[in-house]
């Protein structure tokens, strides 16, 4: 139960530096370039729209579901029960656990493809396992650890990533529209998926801020700096070349050794997350697993995945997420700050049978809102993908959770 008790405020040791620092290492990784490409459909001009726009709106809940961590001190997970009760929280972090574990497969993925183009006298599944292990390590180091390497680790990233930018446009290269047209709510949506997808993460690092400003505007600045800038990268990389593989462009160009410190830095940094947040998850589900062997157990899981794990699947993948996770937050968030005007009772976030006990462990107001953003998320998805399924969804499951709960008078 301790490490998902709330963080005394003596152990919150990371600055809005930090935070800022510690999400723009998130938002800089190869699979985010790989996303950005997938606008290429759009041209330059619309494709830059797109994922400025996507980050604004995607990046704003995102960031506002860090000021309950930093507020009280509690992880992703814990931050669930007070709309969606005790037992109720374990929906999501039944979830959560499954889509990290996913993130972590994908991005060792993304990442070993690029090593191999690198350095193809190591095999792809030897990347798959050297990289997995060593973000694990990161993971297990803890927020002491992370705020010292993550320093190191974007300052050299940004630079990596600004000499593969300017090498980039000075390149000669022309950027031609690729493919067929992409509807705008479906690009506006793989964009948003990205900020999104990270919501059930933030609290997990949020708690050890030392304030609620630092957090917020950290988390939004870096996240919205880095991811659109990777975004960007992408869309220019693929217009120029086909392709978003940014790590052949600087190979080409005889930098090898920088490729290889992009592939690495940029998914440890980004992944260590995944594998950390999983076992904060599992451990609200099961609060007396041990955290360091929950942690290995999850870099493992994921690192078999990556050997497995068809890419192809990826884009489907965000949208999936976004299904899942819009909606749910569209509660969480609509109950922390328009029905509890931001006030909770900590103790009571682990008491059975207390206020957040609600029926048997769960709040089927939020239960039913939930589904009900999911579907709407899931039929704009398929038959009307030119609106944007993110927003809506958030939108009309925190509406109908706030006009349940004041029928039911559940405050």
């Amino acid at each position: 139960m301790l490490d998902i008790r709330p963080i005394s405020p003596e152990r919150r040791n990371l600055t809005g530096m930090d935070q800022f620092l510690l999400w723009v290492g998130a938002a800089i990784s190869l699979a985010e370039v790989w996303a950005g490409g997938m606008l290429a459909p759009l041209g330059v001009g619309m494709g830059i729209f797109v994922i400025v726009l996507g980050h604004l709106i995607g990046n704003t809940p995102f960031a506002l579901g860090s000021i309950v961590g930093a507020k009280y001190g509690i992880p992703a997970m814990v931050s669930l029960r007070p709309s969606f009760g005790l037992r109720g929280s374990y929906i999501g972090s039944v979830l959560n656990v499954i889509q990290l574990t996913g993130w972590t497969a994908i991005m060792l993925i993304v990442s070993s493809d690029a090593a191999v183009r690198a350095y193809p006298c190591i095999g792809k599944s030897s990347w798959v396992v050297i990289i997995g292990v060593a973000t694990t390590i990161w993971a297990i180091g803890g927020s002491k650890c992370w705020r010292w390497a993550n320093r190191v680790g974007v300052a050299i990233l940004v630079v990596v990533c600004a000499l593969t930018s300017y090498y980039l446009l000075v390149g000669g290269y022309s950027f031609q529209t690729k493919g067929s047209n992409m509807p705008f709510g479906l690009a506006l949506d793989i964009v948003i998926a990205m900020p999104v997808s990270w919501l059930p993460l933030i609290c997990d690092y949020s708690r050890y801020s030392r304030s609620i400003s630092g957090a917020f505007w950290g988390a939004w600045v870096g996240y919205f700096v880095g991811s659109s800038w990777m975004y960007i990268l992408g869309l220019m990389a693929f217009l120029a070349t086909n392709s978003s593989d940014v790590v052949s462009v600087l190979v080409g160009m005889g930098f090898t050794g920088t490729a290889l410190v992009l592939i690495l830095l940029s998914t440890i940094t980004s992944t260590f997350l995944d594998i950390y947040s999983t076992a904060i998850s599992s451990l609200n589900l099961f609060p007396r697993l041990n955290r360091l062997w929950t942690m290995v157990i999850a870099g493992a899981v994921g690192t078999v995945l990556g050997l497995i794990f068809l890419p192809d699947a990826y884009e489907g993948f965000l949208l999936l997420i976004g299904g899942m996770f819009c909606p749910i937050f569209g509660v969480v968030l609509a109950d922390y700050f328009i029905v509890r005007k931001g006030r909770l009772v900590v103790e009571e976030l682990y008491r059975i049978g207390g206020m957040y006990w609600y029926s048997e462990g769960v709040n089927w107001c939020a239960i039913f809102s939930w589904l009900l953003g999911f579907g709407v998320y899931e039929f704009i998805t398929i038959r009307m993908p030119w609106i944007g399924a993110s927003i809506p969804s958030m939108v009309v499951s925190g509406s109908f959770y706030l006009v349940m709960r004041r029928l039911y008078h559940e405050v």
